[in-house]
């Protein structure tokens, strides 16, 4: 549970550093990859979308909820430039720094205070809320990058640095311990 904005802003740091290890652990051929459909068919709306967009749309989105934390509006700014791979980190880092300083601005009250929704006129949910969503939508298209990595036969780092059968390996020592 997050009782302040720091503990939120320290928290969100080590999602934004998966998500900057993610797009830099990426080889050059992801610049511009774009998925097809079945038969190469071509998709429609976010689905078909490159990694370079799914990246400055997360930049872009985090500053997306940081004008709503603030009731200044919905408003989504325009994605940064994130052309190629170099521009990758840098931008999901500068990203990390605006959307802190924007929301450190609030005050202490942030968090429980109440923000009206986008599409339901009177209704309203709390600023921790909101920054939940915020830090779910990151981690959504994070998953998406590293799925589209998975797919092209890229190895996405490991959440963690433990693999699932890494934790596999070590079952038999758990259940010794734990069972016994």
């Amino acid at each position: 549970m997050f009782t302040d904005i720091d503990g939120f802003l320290r928290y969100f740091r080590s999602v934004n550093r998966r998500a900057v290890r993610d797009v830099t652990a990426l080889p050059p051929e992801a610049d511009g990859w774009t998925p097809m459909g079945s038969e190469g068919t071509t998709l429609e709306g976010e689905g078909a979308w490159s990694i370079n967009k799914l990246i400055g749309h997360m930049c872009g989105s985090r500053l997306y909820f940081a004008s709503a934390y603030r009731r200044q509006g919905w408003i989504s700014p325009e994605p940064p430039d994130v052309s190629s791979p170099e521009l990758w980190a840098p931008a999901l880092d500068a990203s990390f720094e605006e959307f802190s300083r924007l929301v450190t601005e609030v005050g202490p009250d942030g968090l429980s205070r109440q923000i009206e929704m986008i599409d339901t006129p009177g209704a309203t949910l709390s600023g921790w809320r909101l920054l939940m969503m915020m830090l779910e939508h990151d981690v959504h298209h994070r998953s998406q990058i590293d799925t589209y990595a998975g797919l092209n036969g890229w190895d996405p780092p490991d959440i963690y640095f433990r693999s699932a059968e890494t934790i596999a390996e070590r079952q038999p020592e758990q259940i010794a311990k734990y069972r016994s």
